[in-house]
């Protein structure tokens, strides 16, 4: 949307007052708006051809892009008949040759500002790029290696700044264009930068003959190529209202702000959905007093009236520590055994809510005893000093052993008296 919108003044050949703010996208929309009187027919008529050239031409020849017939197509259009269009080079100054070596002028307070918008943008090239890399394994039925992917598009990243360069990320249009021309390899991306850097040192002169419109034309296509609207559609027909929420939240902030907002939004709110969903999923249920057919343990199901066993389900974080608070005893209860098999993670957080339980059972004079505790878990209460609190001896390997040393504690308890 936001390629489509910045690209209706070129395809138009619409005249703006010298001044008007055109850097975000409602700042475009209101300059469309304001300046749509000064149309240009004859940009309008170069722009269309070549959005035909670009839709009818893989009819013709699907090894020749449709898009460099669309720019030799419009170049002479514009030459032939004279029309009065705008080229790139009555725009901007176009020069042939390697742009100069260039340091980068560092100091904290640029990092600063800058960190938050270099954090999202990396973000944003590595998902672009393995996206990119998706969508090629997908049409030869291969498969990348997308830690190489990351480092390589980060080192080239790096080298492009020493030359004035900005962040690039891999393109889902050209590398679905080179996958169809017959690329398969690296050599394929090879070849494709050495083309480019003999267009830049030999034939940028040339490169200002090209329309605008025909650069517009050109980048729609690429808009709608890339814009994903059958999966939008799919999505907000199919998702959960709060995902398809956060599409459109980040679908609208991209408009109104800019991208940098809308991811930094949109992650924050997933994030948050996230543990939400998480949270949800992890239960604390007891187990009830009587035996039943379906019991793992059916023959310890019958539990002494003293004993409680209570189960958790889901990883303790610190978005469901109050499930904790649903754990009581009551004024018989001895022993309070924590079945902890379906938890596989442990923050510091639930352990602290853990202590909080351990606390509220000494106080009412109940012994903790806690069952299948597994590895990260186990871990994390032994790095707390929880383990050393309650007694390496109380940490079952399973419920069955659990509820046996219960019941010979409780038998002790009863020759002792």
């Amino acid at each position: 949307m936001t390629i489509l919108v910045g690209q209706i003044k070129d395809l138009l050949g619409l005249t703006y007052p010298a001044g008007t703010a055109t850097i975000d996208t409602t700042d475009k929309l209101g300059a469309l708006a304001a300046n749509i009187s000064t149309v240009n027919w004859q940009a309008v008529l170069v722009g269309v051809v070549c959005l035909a050239i670009l839709m009818l031409w893989p009819k013709v020849s699907k090894r020749i892009p449709g898009s460099l017939v669309a720019v030799i197509v419009g170049a002479a259009m514009v030459s032939a008949f004279g029309l009065q269009v705008n080229t790139i080079g009555d725009l901007y100054i176009i020069e042939a040759g390697l742009p100069t070596l260039q340091f980068p002028q560092l100091s904290l307070d640029l990092f600063r500002d800058e960190f938050a918008n270099g954090i999202t943008i990396a973000i944003l090239a590595a998902i672009e790029s393995l996206l990119s890399c998706v969508v090629a394994d997908s049409m030869i039925s291969g498969h990348h290696r997308c830690n190489m992917e990351l480092v390589a598009q980060g080192v080239g990243n790096m080298g492009s700044v020493l030359f004035g360069g900005i962040p690039a990320t891999g393109a889902i249009a050209r590398t679905a264009a080179n996958v169809k021309s017959g690329g398969r390899t690296p050599i394929a991306g090879m070849v494709h930068a050495a083309v480019l850097l003999l267009v830049l040192v030999f034939l940028m002169p040339y490169a200002a003959l090209i329309p605008m419109p025909t650069i517009a034309a050109i980048l729609l296509q690429v808009a709608y190529n890339m814009s994903g609207w059958r999966n939008f559609a799919h999505l907000c027909a199919t998702a959960s209202r709060g995902a398809v929420a956060t599409l459109l939240l980040t679908f609208t902030l991209t408009i109104v702000f800019d991208l940098v907002t809308a991811i930094a939004v949109g992650m924050l709110i997933t994030v948050v959905l996230f543990m939400k969903m998480v949270s949800e999923e992890t239960e604390v249920k007891g187990w009830t007093y009587f035996c039943d057919k379906d019991s793992e343990v059916t023959h310890l199901r019958e539990l002494p009236r003293s004993v409680r066993v209570y189960e958790i389900n889901g990883p303790m974080f610190f978005g469901m520590t109050d499930r904790i608070s649903d754990i009581s005893v009551k004024d018989f209860t001895k022993y309070l055994i924590i079945r902890m098999r379906g938890v596989p993670s442990l923050d510091a957080t639930g352990m602290n809510a853990l202590e909080n339980l351990y606390e509220y059972c000494a106080e009412n004079g109940v012994q903790l005893i806690f069952s299948h505790a597994n590895e990260q878990p186990m871990r994390t209460m032994r790095r707390a000093g929880f383990v050393d609190l309650v007694g390496e001896e109380r940490f079952r390997p399973n419920i069955d052993d659990a509820i046996a040393y219960a019941r010979t504690q409780l038998e002790q308890e009863e020759k002792a008296a």
